[in-house]
């Protein structure tokens, strides 16, 4: 069954999400060419904690980190490594869970390193185009539906790809609460969106085909042809007129 949250549970929320901000921010002014996924993932882990909080993918189904970080191919759940470096034109996705007092707080950013090229930065940027047009005209009484179609509609005229495998999903108490959010569908489709309802709306999307291949450490999802992904991703919460973008 499919809650709206309670006042003041949406209040805990805000309070992970803030957070959750905050460490992408923290991040953000350490991403440079030569600088390790491993190190992110340290800068991360010691923020999250610095603000009493808590990384909720550290230890998520045998997660190895406070964060996902995922290069060029590689869509989402990237595990950060020592020898993995950053270079010069390279993206990389971000994606990170905060839980304070119970409650959790979920985002990610692709971030440009150095020199990248203009037909990459374009996908970075219709991706997180596509998470606002996804939430254009949604309220209480929409359709999980309607986000999908707008996702989906705004990435494939760009001439980009959706990825079918992984969705966006509700949050509370849990990461991953119902309902599921894709990033492909009809309008009028899925659950219907109450007021009080937190959910995570993140377009993973790929510049060639939609096909992925998971890899063999159980985690990373690279695109099938090897061309670049890119992912953007918030929490919002749901109103009577509109919504509310917690982590940003």
């Amino acid at each position: 069954m499919i809650k709206p949250k309670t006042e003041k549970e949406i209040e805990i929320i805000r309070q992970a999400c803030r957070i959750t901000k905050d460490t992408l921010d923290e991040i953000e002014k350490h991403i440079k060419v030569g600088v390790s996924t491993k190190e992110l993932d340290k800068i991360a882990h010691d923020y999250i904690i610095s603000r009493g909080a808590r990384p909720s993918c550290l230890g998520y189904c045998g997660f190895p980190a406070s964060i996902c970080a995922s290069i060029n191919d590689e869509i989402v759940h990237g595990i950060p490594k020592a020898n993995r470096r950053l270079k010069d034109g390279d993206i990389i996705s971000v994606d990170l869970v905060v839980e304070y007092h119970g409650y959790n707080g979920d985002a990610a950013r692709t971030f440009l390193v150095g020199n990248v090229s203009a037909e990459v930065r374009q996908l970075v940027e219709v991706t997180k185009q596509s998470f606002f047009e996804g939430i254009k005209n949604i309220k209480g009484g929409s359709f999980v539906g309607d986000i999908s179609h707008q996702v989906q509609t705004y990435v494939e005229k760009h001439g980009y790809s959706i990825v079918r495998e992984l969705v966006g999903h509700g949050i509370g108490r849990e990461m991953h609460e119902d309902p599921e959010v894709p990033n492909f569908g009809a309008m009028g489709a899925g659950p219907k969106l109450k007021s009080g309802m937190t959910i995570c709306v993140e377009p993973m999307v790929n510049m060639g085909d939609k096909h992925v291949k998971f890899m063999a450490d159980g985690w990373t999802c690279c695109t099938r042809d090897g061309l670049p992904a890119a992912h953007y991703e918030n929490t919002i919460l749901i109103k009577d007129d509109g919504v509310e973008i917690l982590t940003m």
